[in-house]
């Protein structure tokens, strides 16, 4: 908390295109418990197969977890982890810890025991909050030589032999009871953490402010998404990922609407009934989830006329995703780009101004530049890596000034590491990341353009495509891919897609290796993981 809030731009010129004004003491937890105010406490905040709430309990539970936690001891600014999987638990146990004026720990809930144990350490947690199934993970190997001394399980009693203190929240929580003031932050103070995936190393705590939630509903949501009361969000992206955070916690909660949460895996049968149960109107995916949906026994049946929009970030969308969901919803696919560091999306398609393939414009609230590797701002139709500028990205990573001094740069810029060209239109196009450039038989190549052009071919389903090292230290192309009809010839398979890519972009950009399989791997957050496609 020390000296944070002295680290963000006062002035922001696209805070002043949205109007923004939060005032200078200012806690998070407004974007819920405002609604208990405006005429929104009566009506449903939560639904989903573990539970509905209203906004006048769902405050009232965030109520008691905040006096729970003042209770274990806590100083203004510790932090808490939280370990939690999509159920009414997860806003009601964080807007408790803001409100309180603690700092939440938002904790992929694949987590093994090693690697929750560096998050313990490196934030400092002494109290956690974890779901009772994940409770397991909570082993001598992650709780030994950490700060933790407070288990808080949610949803059923904990399995296994508890380490540290552990309470049964049900039970725990019927010792408070009342009202609870919001503590008196400073909008540039710490609010709650995520982590970075770690995959180009140790993970980052990526540190977001108080403003930060009210920042991305004021640009993004207001910009793209429109919500009112009557809608309900429906992200399967989990909560723990930043893109999941804002669809099921800010967006839906500042606009007075409902979340629809849905624990577990999210398996295309569990979405395909929750759409059916609950009817909601937004729904958040990631390619990679589209392609499965539209191609799941089941998906014909589906009733999904409830719906009005679908978004897609986090990874680029194909053609053929976008043709298979509309012939299948009669929806176009929104999709936008983000990071965690910036907290949502910055850039974003729009309903009436879309171009296929393209990350999109830019979103009210931010500025964009493309600059080269020497510095120099680049123009129209030419590449260039992008930098973002917003009052909801994050000052720094926690305890990493290195890293910070690689990413977050003068006057708030984000260096993003991203290689996008602009057209005219203002329509931003990914071309790969600024480091992913290898040398193929002496020509240099981006793996995630032969992967894009491999996408767009009609008999494939999903791909990725890397560069690896081979036994003579050179690099060659290997693609693993997912055909869309089984039954083929795989070496008049390869020889047909790697013809594909020669024709399409130039001939020594096509893959070498050719590798089919039944699904690609995915990460908790649904997006192809490619670190485990690289040890296949």
């Amino acid at each position: 908390m020390t000296g944070i809030a002295d680290q963000v731009p006062s002035d922001n010129p696209g805070s002043r295109e949205i109007g923004f004004g939060v005032p200078e003491r200012y806690n998070a937890s407004r974007i819920l418990f405002d609604n208990l105010g405006n005429g929104n406490a009566g009506r449903v905040a939560l639904t989903g197969p573990a539970g509905a709430s209203t906004y006048r309990q769902l405050c009232a539970d965030a109520a008691r977890w905040g006096h729970g936690f003042k209770s274990l001891g806590l100083k203004r600014g510790d932090r808490i982890l939280l370990f939690l999987d999509d159920t009414p638990a997860y806003p009601a146990a964080f807007f408790g810890a803001v409100r309180a004026g603690f700092v939440p720990l938002l904790i992929n809930t694949l987590t093994p025991p090693d690697l929750l144990q560096f998050y313990l350490s490196d934030a400092g947690a002494q109290v956690a909050v974890a779901d009772a199934e994940f409770c397991e993970r909570f082993t001598a190997e992650a709780c030994n030589d950490t700060p933790l001394r407070t288990l808080i399980v949610v949803n059923g009693p904990p399995g296994g032999h508890a380490v540290v203190d552990a309470r049964i929240a049900d039970e725990w929580l019927l010792a408070f009871d009342g009202e609870l003031d919001e503590a008196d932050t400073h909008r540039n103070e710490m609010a709650f953490w995520m982590y970075s995936s770690g995959s180009t190393g140790r993970p980052k705590g990526i540190v977001h402010l108080q403003h930060d939630m009210a920042y991305t509903e004021l640009s993004f949501a207001r910009s793209v998404l429109k919500l009112g009361p009557d809608d309900i969000c429906f992200s399967v992206p989990k909560i723990f990922f930043a893109y999941g955070f804002g669809n099921s916690i800010t967006f839906p909660f500042a606009a007075g609407a409902a979340a629809l949460l849905l624990p577990g895996q999210p398996k295309p049968a569990a979405i395909f009934a929750a759409i059916e149960d609950y009817r909601p109107t937004v729904f958040f995916g990631l390619p990679t989830l589209y392609t499965t949906l539209t191609n799941a026994e089941g998906a014909e049946a589906t009733d999904f006329s409830s719906l009005r929009m679908a978004v897609s970030a986090a990874e680029v969308l194909s053609a053929d995703v976008f043709n298979g969901w509309k012939a299948l919803t009669g929806l176009e696919i929104i999709e936008g780009l983000g990071s965690t560091e910036v907290l949502h999306i910055y850039l974003c398609n729009r309903e009436d101004s879309r171009k296929l393939g393209a990350a999109g414009l830019r979103v009210p609230g931010y500025e964009l530049m493309l600059r080269d590797k020497d510095g120099r701002e680049v123009g129209d139709n030419e590449e260039g890596i992008l930098w973002v500028r917003g009052d909801s990205a994050t000052p720094l990573y926690w305890n990493r000034p290195d890293k910070t001094a690689e990413t977050v740069r003068d006057a708030g810029w984000i260096y993003t590491g991203d290689r996008f060209v602009r057209d005219s239109d203002g329509f931003h196009f990914f071309r790969g990341r600024a480091d992913d450039l290898v040398k193929i038989s002496g020509q240099w190549v981006y793996p995630l353009e032969v992967e894009l052009c491999l996408a767009d071919h009609p008999d494939v389903r999903e791909c990725a495509v890397y560069a690896a090292e081979l036994p003579d230290r050179r690099m060659t192309l290997k693609a693993v891919v997912v055909m869309n009809e089984s039954g083929f010839d795989a070496g008049e398979a390869t020889r047909r897609l790697q013809d594909y890519v020669k024709a399409k972009l130039l001939p020594y950009k096509y893959p070498r290796e050719v590798k089919f399989i039944d699904e690609l791997p995915k990460t908790g957050t649904g997006k192809i993981d490619r670190q485990a496609v690289m040890r296949m």
